[in-house]
């Protein structure tokens, strides 16, 4: 398991892995994500939302 964790942290510090993060960092700021993340951890714990 060890293993597998590190190559993970290899891969996002390398420019790759680095690209993906500054991407996802993104689109986490945008609202429309944010929203829908908010609909769908509701519908995961059971709350009704209006769409």
């Amino acid at each position: 398991m060890a293993k597998l964790l590190d190559r993970i942290k290899e891969y996002l510090s390398g420019p790759q892995g680095r690209r993906m993060t500054e991407k996802a960092k993104t689109m986490a700021r945008d609202p429309r994500n944010k929203q829908r993340l908010q609909r769908l951890m509701d519908r995961f714990r059971g709350h009704k939302t209006p769409h």
